[in-house]
């Protein structure tokens, strides 16, 4: 057997997948509410945390707007589930997904598209909570490389929550049912030390949220920016780093095959 072969369809999936990409991104130019939303959206939530919530919560460091900014960036990437499973299941209800599926491209690349296009929206969305900390007093302190492997660590985050969101958005196949989903990154996320320290929780919550993979991204991100950190009484927040990579690791292990495999037997 010719092993140019597997090489061969290596790289017309991932040209398939990048046609996916461009066609996701081009669609936004006819939804621009849609993109909208989510560049608006972290800049209320820096005035809403910052200094609504900010002026009545105690951080480390004392400087809440230095502690929340990666929690708040930690919370976007999440979100990325919301928005990856409401597209995935709007494209299988109006009958996108069953025109892909008959045209004479690699079964994979859709589902690598859409999450190609998830982080290429992420990547604008932290770039506009970026600027939106720098305005509110936050910055990183451990120069260009630390912070450049914060925001590298933050999207792959988003990156392995898109393959959740791909996989839902397939399985509901519903976009009403796919909208209801978007409440439920929210208790993730307060579930965990991006927004207030866990040491104020009842003890069975405390460990629930020392364990949560928000909790050791966000402890990542402020190491890695050089923002104030919680005490670490567990080894996902003493080693967040190491932690942060294993959940990212095992979501994507876990999800692009279930993923991939409901794309293609959808309708057998």
């Amino acid at each position: 057997m010719d092993s140019s072969v597997p090489t061969t369809r290596l790289f017309a999936g991932l040209g398939d997948g990048w046609i996916i990409v461009r066609r996701d991104l081009a669609h936004l130019r006819y939804a621009p509410s849609q993109l909208a939303g989510q560049l608006i959206f972290p800049a209320i939530l820096v005035v809403l945390f910052g200094y609504i919530f900010g002026s009545a919560i105690q951080a480390p460091g004392g400087n809440y707007r230095e502690y929340l900014m990666p929690g708040l960036f930690a919370f976007a990437q999440i979100t990325a589930a919301a928005s990856a499973a409401l597209a995935t299941a709007d494209d299988a209800a109006r009958g996108v997904m069953d025109r892909l599926r008959s045209m004479p491209i690699a079964r994979s690349a859709v589902p690598f598209g859409r999450v190609g296009s998830e982080i290429a929206t992420g990547i604008l969305n932290l770039a506009v909570l970026t600027a939106c900390g720098l305005l509110v007093g936050w910055q990183p302190h451990r120069g260009p490389g630390d912070t450049t492997a914060a925001f590298a660590l933050l999207l792959l985050m988003r990156y392995a929550f898109s393959w959740i969101g791909v996989y839902l958005g397939l399985l509901v196949k519903n976009p009403a049912t796919a909208d209801s989903l978007v409440p439920l990154s929210f208790p993730i996320a307060m579930l965990s030390n991006g927004f207030v320290p866990t040491s104020g929780m009842p003890t069975w919550l405390q460990a629930i949220a020392n364990y949560n993979p928000i909790s050791c991204l966000v402890q990542a991100t402020r190491q890695l920016f050089g923002n104030p950190t919680i005490t670490a009484t567990t080894w996902p927040l003493q080693h967040p780093i190491l932690a942060s990579l294993a959940w990212t690791l095992l979501i994507i292990a876990i999800f692009t095959p279930l993923a991939v495999h409901r794309y293609r037997t959808a309708h057998l």
